[in-house]
């Protein structure tokens, strides 16, 4: 079947599953079809280890009887089971206290227009071909250096998904998307000084993907890099996490300022609105039309059309991340970001990541981060690390063992600048973070 049939049939699922709603007492229904399909292939030690072919498919329903909400999923699509699933969903609805805040957004915030973002590139690629990457990849990591004596292995996905949503306003789409990667892991050294790292690349164009040879060295050189890694000496100093992990410190920041965790009064950021969080030189916004991007969409969780605007600009908070609900509750609007945010930019500045190096100086560079140790009420962060001690500028030796820590309030305050070697392998673009200094705990 073509894509486009696809989405029509699955568009007329969500349509009698909207029908049925109603049929049932319902007042307003929203829904949402998803198909997935893809190859995930997997090498290890020059042998295949796992083929494997995914087709996965689901349906989720809210329905509202008055401000009485209700929720069901299935992973069958036939006639009778969305009959079934929208009777759960009313019967949850039918014992469920009301709340004030509950409903469908408002109808003149659904999106109207649809323009393609350019987010589905089936790579039509045969598990033979899918074979024979994971397996160069991995080989180019193996032969990369004497030093690399074990792999984990190489793993490549190619994923195509369609949904569609639709609600009891009138709002019904769909749309293909697609999402491919390669990734490789191995090892170094021997016995117990064993050091592992990894690589990966990820795009929804498979010709936008580094080359297996690429990924493959670049997983080991970052590993054989790692050998000799030594503990710290508990100290305060400066900290450059690169680009690959400095995404983490921004996804903090999206969920401190959350509707959810705003009306919980559970976030470090209560209040923030219009304060300032972060130096002056500091802009994030979101960009959720950009081509290809990995979060691009025109409409968000519950079919708000989507809209660039600002996070942040000279370090102030101008915008909450906010769902109709969470705004209903908060007195505000919905900014279309039920779901998440959409390819959120952290601006960069002049400096490459050497010039970041060289405007630190002395200090620790970041490489890996361990744990989840973020408290979004208080803001106390601490993080086991992994990276490299550098001097002058310089890299010296690489660095384990240790726990980074300190405030995420004061973490923002003191970014000193954000270098331009942005990560696009995520919704959260940003090249590495320099910050004025932080708590390193490690040797006595």
């Amino acid at each position: 079947m073509q894509t486009q049939e696809q989405i029509e049939t699955l568009k007329n699922s969500v349509q009698d599953l909207l029908n049925e709603a109603k049929k049932q007492g319902a007042t307003a229904a929203e829904a949402g079809l998803s198909v997935d399909d893809g190859l995930s292939v997997s090498a290890r030690l020059g042998e295949v280890e796992t083929v494997e072919y995914h087709c996965d498919q689901g349906l989720g329903v809210t329905v509202y009887f008055g401000q009485r909400k209700g929720s069901a999923s299935s992973n069958d699509l036939s006639p009778e089971s969305l009959r079934e699933t929208v009777s759960a969903a009313c019967s949850i609805a039918r014992h469920t206290s009301e709340d004030p805040y509950a409903g469908l957004p408002e109808a003149g915030l659904l999106a109207k227009e649809f323009p393609d973002l350019e987010l589905n590139h089936p790579w039509g690629l045969s598990a033979e071909q899918a074979i024979e990457y994971a397996m160069q990849c991995e080989n180019a990591a193996r032969e990369f250096d004497p030093a690399i004596s074990n792999s984990d292995g190489a793993n490549l996905n190619s994923h195509q998904s369609i949904r569609v949503f639709g609600n009891s306003l009138g709002f019904l789409h769909g749309y293909p998307s697609t999402r491919h990667s390669l990734s490789c892991s191995v090892l170094a050294g021997q016995g117990e000084k064993m050091q592992r790292d990894y690589w990966y690349t990820l795009s929804r164009n498979a010709d936008d993907l580094e080359s297996p040879v690429q990924v493959g060295q670049k997983a080991a050189e970052r590993t054989v890099k790692r050998l000799g890694a030594r503990p710290l000496g508990s100290r305060q100093c400066p900290v450059l996490f690169s680009a690959e992990v400095a995404s983490s410190l921004f996804g903090s920041l999206v969920g401190a300022l959350s509707g959810g965790n705003l009306y919980r009064k559970s976030t470090f950021l209560l209040d923030s609105l219009d304060q300032q969080i972060l130096p002056e030189f500091v802009r994030i916004h979101e960009q959720p039309l950009l081509p290809a991007a990995l979060g691009s969409a025109s409409y968000d969780a519950e079919g708000v059309a989507t809209r660039a605007h600002d996070l942040v600009t000279e370090g102030i908070v101008r915008s909450y991340v906010l769902s109709s609900y969470s705004a209903r509750k908060l007195g505000l609007k919905t900014t279309g970001n039920a779901g998440g945010v959409h390819n959120l930019i952290i601006e960069p500045g002049d400096l490459g990541y050497a010039g970041l190096l060289r405007e630190m100086g002395t200090g620790l560079l970041v490489t890996e981060l361990m744990g989840q140790g973020v408290n979004m009420v208080t803001g106390d962060y601490s993080r086991g690390a992994s990276g490299f001690w550098v001097e002058n500028g310089e890299i010296l030796f690489p660095v384990e063992e240790i726990t980074i820590a300190g405030n995420l309030k004061e973490i923002f305050k003191h970014i000193v600048a954000i270098a331009n070697d942005v990560d696009y392998r995520s919704n959260i673009r940003t090249g590495s973070v320099l910050i004025a200094q932080m708590a390193i705990a490690g040797e006595a």
